[in-house]
This record gives structure tokens, C-alpha cells and sequence, in this order.
């Protein structure tokens, strides 16, 4: 019954006025950011960090999420009616969803998507509701050592789902380890790697990367790309679902709200791991999978259903044990800490009022989307033909002027383009950008963990064995290690019994 209430609570918090405006204004920004390729809700969330300094904090969170699975719903209409993904969670809807829009289906795509994606949507945040409490209560009894061992975990788990191969995100994840040593020793207070310069004694500021390494790079990389393309689909078609189609696709829309919910825990996870998985299970449990590639609905609803999930169950991890999955809810992290608020087990304890109205404002987020997407995709098809030059140089503007407003020093406008400029380069090189910023979050919770549990126990490293949550962690570590690793060992020794 206190979940009940609770959850009651959260509603009436965001049907206020000013929060049901947010909700209102995040999923719209969602949406056409979707549709908008290239651009994705990363760099749109660090874009809006600058706006939420003078918001209520729920009501700040309330609106940075709605723009992240608002972006779910939106880059499905681009997958299907120009054949290019707003979203990365969309890739595996491009294909089927463009050969349903030719044969004169689009409109059914669509539907089936916003359909499935509700669903999805609400599955996941009843699992939020459900299970949330529950593992913030029981994190509470984490010591150092759990801690150290769930971000070595983490950071193991960022390296091997991101995009680009292991080695590369490995790279990226030593970089970001590198940037979070910059300022003082969290244990002794000593200066590292400032260099002489007194504005890096604090070390750097973690909106400044995120606004640089996902803003900025994103815009240097699609001006550099200068890709646009126009629809050659005009009759979207009826977008309503009929009774036969929602029978059709309940297996793939189930299937999928549970996949996605399920994957959205995992570090490095989130929409784009949901809807791949969601399409090969479909496929696998096709009677006819010769069909999919050339318009199958079910490698439509399914995958987009997980990558909505997916991107709300991702704010489990980040609310109960303080962990960013991917990189928007990195972004997050970063608006809650500006809002003087530590997510972990204690956030719901200490700002239910948080916890609870974000909920709350996800089940409405979910019925404001269904309502609009059917009626508003003619308007989202037009602002998905936007000059890119013209959103570039817009979008630039604010990067500046939001990083300037961080701390009202030139410095951090240095630090943002930096980062920009370095991210663009890595993205040239194949290094992705998100992994650098899990990483940059991850390393401090690591390194002070670690270090502490160290002390604590004279020096002894049995302290991460001392406890069935350090084993099982450590345990699910040495597994995806040994899940990436072995493989290539096993190839390599195949390659070199070939040549003898």
C-alpha cells in the first residue's frame, strides 16, 4: 500500500501545472529531437543542462527525461519514412519500417511503434515503481568494497556494450579514467595533474565534458558528414492499428517491453542493446523470418517497444545505487548533482518528492506521446528537413552561452570546445564518446571505494571477497571478461594452427 500511495503522490505532483508543462515541453523537445538525425537526445540533455539551474529539482528531472524517451518515440519516424534513424535505438526499425512505408504502410508502422512503445513505456515504469524501493533499501547495506567492485563492474560492462569494438571503447574508458584523476586526491587532498593552472585544483567540470564531448562533437561530426535527405513518402497512410495488427504484434510488443525493461540495467546498454536483441528474438521466433527485411511489422514493434522500455528502466540504476548506465542518463547524473542532489540509496529516503514525481510524470510523458504521434508525424517529417547549417550554428550558441552559466568563468567555455574538439577527433578515430563520460562518473567512485575498503582492511585485497555481494560482483566481472576475451583468444589460436 506505501508504494500505492506513494506512487499516487508522485502523480499528483507532476499533474501540477508547472511540472504537466515540463512533461509537456520535454517530450515534445523528445520528439523532434528524434526526428532530427544526427543530432540525439545526449547532446539535446546537455543542451537543456544551462535551463534547469533555475528549476524546482523534480521538475528539472521531470524534464531532461521526457526529452530522453520522448527521443525514443521520434526517431522512429524518420527510420521509416527517409529510411535514416533519429535515434540510435532506431537502426533496426530502418529497414523494415521503410519497406513497410513503400508499400504504402508507413502510417501502420508508425502506429504499431507508438503503440508498442506505450506499452513498453508503462511496463517499464511499473517495474521502476515496483522494484526501485526495494534495491535502494537494499543497497543501503553496501560498504566500501560493494561499492569499488559494482564500479570496477560498471566500467568492465561500459567497455564491452558500447558501440565500436572493445579495444576502442577500452581506450575511451582510459581516457575518461585519466580525466577524473585531474584536481585533488579525494583521500589526501593533494593537487594532480593541475599543471600549475589554479582553475584545474578543482578538477574538471563534469557538465563542461558532457556538453562537449556529446553537443558539440555531434554538431562538428554532422556538419563535417553534411548529410541531409528528403521523404519520398507522402501517404503516410492510416496510423491507427487495427484490432488484427495489435493481435499480430502482442507477442513482439510483450516480448519486447521485457526484453527492453531488462536491458536498460545494464551499464552501456539501454534502447540501442533492447531493440537488437528484441529483433533477433522476433526473428528467431518468426514463423516466417524470411520476411523480415522486407516489412515485417513484428521488426518494428518489437524493437521500438524495447528501446522505449529500455530508456526508462535505465533510471533504475541511476536513482537507486547512483550508477549512470549510458550517456544521457550521465547527463542526468550530472543535473542532479548541479541540483546539490546525490542519486543512490538514499535519494528516495532523503527526495521521495524526486523519485516519485519523476515516476509520475513518466506515465503521463507516455500518454502525451501516444496522443501526439499519431496526429503530429506530417509536422515531425518537416522538421526533420531542417537546414543543418541552420540547427548547427543555433545549437552552438547555446552550448557556449549554457557553458559559460555553469560557473560564470570563461574557463568552462574552454573546457566545453575542448572537449568538443577532442570528441569530434575520437569519433574520426572510431572511439566512442560515451564510454569517456561513464567512465569520467565511474573512476572517482572507484578509486575512493577502492582506496577506503584498502585502508580499512591494512592493505589486505580479501576485503572484496569478504562478502556474497563482493563474490557474485566480482564473479559477473571475471564472466564478461572472460565472454570477451576468450573468443578472440580462441580465434587467434585457430588463425595461427591455420597457418602452421
Amino acid at each position: 500500500m506505501d508504494v500505492l500511495s506513494n506512487f499516487a503522490g508522485g502523480l499528483e505532483l507532476a499533474l501540477s501545472a508547472e511540472n504537466l508543462l515540463f512533461v509537456l515541453l520535454g517530450v515534445s523537445v523528445g520528439m523532434m529531437v528524434g526526428v532530427l538525425p544526427g543530432l540525439g537526445p545526449a547532446p539535446t540533455v546537455a543542451l537543456l543542462l544551462p535551463i534547469t539551474f533555475g528549476l524546482d529539482s523534480t521538475t528539472a528531472i521531470i524534464l531532461l527525461a521526457g526529452v530522453y524517451y520522448g527521443a525514443m518515440y521520434g526517431g522512429t519516424i524518420t527510420s521509416v519514412l527517409l529510411r535514416i534513424p533519429g535515434e540510435a535505438a532506431s537502426v533496426v526499425s530502418t529497414v523494415d519500417g521503410h519497406e513497410m512505408a513503400k508499400n504504402g504502410q508507413a502510417g501502420r508502422a508508425l502506429g504499431l511503434a507508438a503503440i508498442g512503445s506505450f506499452i513498453g513505456g508503462l511496463v517499464a515504469t511499473a517495474c521502476l515503481i515496483l522494484f526501485a524501493p526495494a534495491l535502494a533499501d537494499f543497497a543501503l547495506s553496501f560498504g566500501s568494497p560493494e561499492y569499488a567492485v559494482l564500479a570496477l563492474l560498471g566500467l568492465i560492462l561500459v567497455s564491452y556494450t558500447s558501440a565500436g569494438t572493445m579495444t576502442k571503447s577500452l581506450i575511451a574508458v582510459g581516457i575518461g579514467l585519466i580525466l577524473a584523476t585531474i584536481g585533488q586526491d579525494p583521500m589526501t587532498g593533494g593537487s594532480r595533474w593541475a599543471l600549475g593552472v589554479p582553475a584545474l585544483l578543482d578538477g574538471i567540470d563534469e557538465v563542461a565534458v558532457i556538453m562537449g564531448l556529446f553537443g558539440l562533437s555531434e554538431i562538428l561530426n554532422n556538419v563535417a558528414d553534411n548529410r541531409r535527405r528528403r521523404s519520398s513518402i507522402r501517404n503516410v497512410g492510416r496510423v491507427l492499428p487495427t484490432g488484427r495488427d495489435l493481435r499480430e504484434n502482442a507477442g513482439a510488443i510483450g516480448r519486447g517491453s521485457v526484453i527492453g525493461t531488462g536491458l536498460g540495467l545494464v551499464p552501456g546498454g539501454g534502447g540501442v542493446l533492447g531493440s537488437l536483441v528484441s529483433y533477433g528474438v522476433e526473428r528467431k521466433v518468426s514463423a516466417t523470418p524470411e520476411r523480415f527485411g522486407r516489412g515485417a511489422p513484428q521488426a518494428v514493434s518489437g524493437p521500438e517497444t524495447a528501446n522505449n522500455s529500455a530508456s526508462i528502466s535505465t533510471f533504475i540504476p541511476l536513482l537507486t545505487l547512483g550508477f549512470p548506465p549510458n550517456g544521457v542518463l550521465a547527463v542526468i547524473f550530472g543535473a542532479l548533482l548541479i541540483q546539490g542532489v546525490t542519486p543512490g540509496p538514499t535519494l528516495i529516503a532523503d527526495h521521495p518528492e524526486i523519485f516519485w514525481g519523476v515516476v509520475g510524470s513518466m506515465v503521463i510523458g507516455n500518454v502525451m506521446l501516444l496522443i501526439m504521434n499519431i496526429p503530429l508525424v506530417p509536422l515531425f517529417v518537416k522538421i526533420a528537413e531542417i537546414p543543418p547549417e541552420v540547427l548547427a550554428a543555433l545549437t552552438v550558441a547555446i552550448l557556449i552561452v549554457g557553458a559559460y552559466s555553469i560557473n560564470g568563468n570563461a574557463f568552462d567555455v574552454g573546457v566545453m570546445v575542448a572537449a568538443g574538439i577532442a570528441g569530434y577527433l575520437l569519433r574520426r578515430l572510431g572511439i566512442p564518446p560515451a564510454p569517456i563520460v561513464l567512465a569520467f562518473i565511474l573512476g572517482p567512485i572507484f578509486e575512493t571505494n577502492f582506496r577506503r575498503s584498502l585502508i580499512l582492511s591494512d592493505g589486505s585485497f580479501g576485503i572484496f571477497v569478504s562478502s556474497p555481494v563482493t563474490v557474485v560482483l566480482l564473479i559477473a566481472a571475471m564472466t564478461v571478461l572472460a565472454s570477451a576475451v576468450l573468443p578472440k583468444v580462441r580465434r587467434a589460436r585457430e588463425t595461427i594452427e591455420a597457418e602452421d
